[in-house]
């Protein structure tokens, strides 16, 4: 038996949020271009 779910590995070594340019959090979704906290486009 393993140990969480199969594709989780795969999201190991990308960047997904970097910091926000608004708001200062690290929100900022690299490919949607969209920060998850304040929506900042």
């Amino acid at each position: 038996m393993t140990k969480g779910t199969p594709s989780f590995g795969k999201r190991a070594g990308k960047t997904v949020h970097i910091r926000c340019r608004r708001c200062g959090r690290r929100s900022y979704h690299v490919r949607k271009k969209r920060c998850a906290a304040c929506g900042y486009p």
